[in-house]
């Protein structure tokens, strides 16, 4: 198998391309816009995640022979158009938000410009990173708010997707996720990684005791010890006799997690153990991480509702044509005009209007003259651009890739957010945070 991306894409993005071919309508420059028309029910915000992803399967967006091979014999285009995808690159640009900024309903989240033979195959591998990327990371960021400085660690890998699982804690840890159990994760994009035991290497031995003492010995008393397999009690005073009151943490599971942390926390001060902290797992979101805003744990673990988008797996993002060449080869605005599935014709800008105390107060989108969009920058103060050049002329700006990508992803990530007006970060069902305005120039 190949490292190609260039098949994880909709057979109709080919069939559209070779109708293009043979008409002579295939090399018209074209602008294609990605946003969401809505944020899903009950959500103040959303997160742009899956940038430095996107950009990464656009490097690898090639027809190799084996590609190539398998679209011959499965006869899903014909040969003239096998033969402009033999030599496929893609040659334009890519402006959009920067990863790990927050977005709004018509945010214009990417910008794709090349012919539209180059930008027309790009529809599906772009949504479908940035739809899931931006699911998981709008729910991670929901998670942290609600930690309220406390560290939240992803650990959904068995619960997605192999590959989505990687993607998940990427995702997370734009959002402000402080490790990953997931080990390719780590490796690929330089994350943390977290993990000691499970209830199986405790029921693995004759006892609890000789469990404890075992994993104490082979990863020393800084060690996290699952303390509830059989009776939470009993296990903190045996934690607490096999590693000394250096123990690193316990693990609380399952139960009253609330009532829990209160009694463990009283038990391991009253042993001596008071640096050791209270970890706690077990079917955790947004709404059970708020409701232990009081309780004494120290660090929360979270895996199904994280990597399933907390009840909201998609964003909705589309991806459409909104600016063509014509006849007289200048870019034109077309616009879809489905009333339920409408878009705004026309090349975008934004930009996100800020109060006295850098508090957001609206977004501006901006459109109108092609010239004008492309050559606007925000001309007054309160005013804080959006758009970054990500692609030019085929290659990859650097720094959006990779480790270093996510790294700069989390960092806009805290500070976008901080910009919030007062009160966005309410779990409550409500409008969108700030408004969406439209600026012609």
């Amino acid at each position: 198998m190949t490292s190609s991306t260039a098949l994880l894409t909709d057979r109709y993005e080919l069939t559209m391309l070779q109708g293009a071919l043979a008409d002579g309508t295939a090399d018209r420059r074209c602008v294609f816009e990605v946003f969401t028309r809505r944020l899903p029910h009950g959500r103040r915000y959303g997160v742009l995640a899956g940038t430095g992803r996107v950009l990464e399967a656009l490097a690898d967006f090639r027809f190799g022979a084996e590609e190539l091979d398998w679209l011959a014999r499965e006869r899903v285009v014909d040969d003239a158009t096998l033969e402009y995808l033999s030599t496929y690159r893609f040659t334009g640009s890519v402006r959009g938000y920067a990863e790990g900024e927050m977005f709004f309903p018509h945010s214009p989240v990417l910008t794709v410009e090349g012919t539209f033979a180059e930008a027309v195959l790009l529809e599906t591998v772009v949504l479908s990173v940035l739809n899931y990327d931006s699911a998981i990371a709008s729910a991670a960021s929901r998670m942290t708010s609600a930690a309220i400085g406390r560290p939240v660690l992803e650990m959904g890998a068995r619960r997605a997707h192999e590959q989505a699982a990687v993607a998940a804690a990427r995702a997370a840890a734009v959002a402000g996720f402080a490790g990953t159990s997931n080990l390719e994760a780590g490796r690929r994009y330089g994350l943390p990684t977290i993990g000691t035991a499970a209830h199986a290497f405790t029921l693995l031995h004759d006892d609890e005791e000789a469990a404890f003492a075992a994993q104490v010995a082979s990863s020393g008393p800084g060690t996290t010890l699952l303390v509830d397999t059989y009776d939470v009690r009993r296990g903190v005073e045996r934690a607490v006799a096999a590693a000394g009151t250096g123990l690193g943490a316990v693990r609380l599971d399952s139960g009253d997690l609330g009532v829990l942390a209160q009694e463990v926390r009283a038990q391991l001060d009253g042993l001596g153990a008071h640096g050791t902290k209270i970890v706690v797992t077990s079917d955790l979101d947004e709404y059970a991480i708020a409701s232990l805003a009081v309780a004494p744990v120290d660090t929360y673990g979270v895996g199904t509702s994280l990597v399933t988008g907390s009840g909201a797996p998609t964003c909705g993002m589309v991806y459409k044509l909104v600016a063509r060449e014509g006849s007289d080869g200048r870019l034109a605005p077309v616009a879809k005009a489905s009333t339920s599935k409408g878009s705004v014709g026309g090349r975008k800008s934004a930009a996100r209007r800020l109060d006295g105390d850098g508090r957001a107060v609206e977004e501006v989108v901006v459109g109108g003259d092609d010239a004008a969009v492309r050559a606007w920058t925000p001309d007054a103060d309160d005013l804080r651009a959006l758009v970054v050049p990500l692609v030019i002329d085929g290659e990859v700006c650097p720094g959006w890739t990779g480790a270093e990508g996510v790294t700069a992803a989390a960092a806009r990530h805290a500070a976008s957010r901080d910009e919030l007006p007062r009160g966005a970060r309410r779990l409550s069902a409500d409008e969108a945070a700030i408004p969406t305005v439209t600026l012609t120039v």
